[in-house]
Formats: structure tokens, C-alpha cells, sequence
């Protein structure tokens, strides 16, 4: 099964969602690339087996009302006012973890934000892969630090 190009994905989608929210360059990028590429292949919309993660970054639900309670107090309100910006009035925010690229690579990226750890190297895709399963898919996730996660930070890299 296929999905997006992760190029395309890269340089069209990610790159510029991030240097809208102010929380890019090289390492991020990659960083959220790789997490759609490990969380879904970059082509899942929703997660396999009836489980409740959504879009290619696999938030789920409750995961991402967490992030926007943690938005909520004015010491982020430039960073809400972004997210809020790369999403739509008409469908519920949740919804739109499905649909919009531009929101649901937004809301990974708040995920990300909230953990004080640097983003590791743009190039090392062990340490990425790493970094991913430490605070996206956490201890209690299915996903690995092995080759074939490795592998797809790699894949980002690459783009």
C-alpha cells in the first residue's frame, strides 16, 4: 500500500506548516515527517483495526483535547492563535486530524513542543526514531526504536 510521497509531504505540507507556527528548521521537519511516515505510512487516515487515532500523524482524540487545554493559558496564546489559523470553522477540530494536513501536522508538532528535550540531529535517524517513540507513541505504544522504524526516519531524511 502506498501513501503520500514523502518528499511531497516534506517540502509541501510539513516545511510550511511548521515555519508558519515558528517551530521548524531542518531537525523538526524531519522529525514530522518521520512521525507520519512511522505512525501511519503516511496513507492511514484513521487507525487500523477500529482504534481511535486519526490522520496520517495518528493523534488520538484524547491526546489531542490534552494539547489544547495545555494551549489554553496566555503563555502560549501566539502558538494557539497559529494552530487555530490552519484550521477550518465548519468541522470539529478532532474531525479535522483526518482531513487537514495542515492541522493535524500542526498538532503533532504542539505534542512535540511540550516535551523540553532539543529536537535531536536533522541526520540521525536512530536518535529521531528515538525521540519519537519517547514522547509521540510513548511507553505504552506499539512502535519501536528497531530497523524498521529506523528505517523510516531514514525515509525522511532522505526527502
Amino acid at each position: 500500500m502506498g501513501g503520500l510521497d514523502p518528499s511531497d509531504l516534506k517540502w509541501r505540507v510539513v516545511a510550511p506548516v511548521l515555519d508558519r507556527l515558528g517551530l521548524g528548521g531542518a531537525a523538526a521537519v524531519t522529525l514530522l515527517t518521520g512521525t507520519a511516515l512511522v505512525e501511519s505510512r503516511a496513507a492511514r487516515l484513521v487507525q487500523g483495526g477500529g482504534g481511535p487515532a486519526l490522520g496520517l500523524w495518528q493523534m488520538e482524540p484524547a491526546t489531542h483535547d490534552a494539547l489544547w487545554e495545555m494551549l489554553a493559558g496566555g503563555e502560549h496564546a501566539d502558538l494557539r492563535t497559529r494552530v487555530e489559523g490552519m484550521s477550518c470553522a465548519d468541522i470539529p477540530r478532532v474531525a479535522q486530524m483526518i482531513g487537514n494536513l495542515r492541522y493535524g501536522c500542526a498538532m503533532a508538532r504542539v505534542k512535540y513542543f511540550f516535551d523540553p528535550a532539543p529536537v535531536p540531529d536533522a541526520k540521525d535517524a536512530g536518535a529521531l526514531c528515538a525521540y519519537w517513540k519517547r514522547i509521540y507513541n510513548s511507553a505504552l505504544g506499539a512502535g519501536r526504536v528497531d530497523s524498521v522504524h529506523v528505517a523510516a526516519f531514514a525515509t525522511a531524511i532522505g526527502a
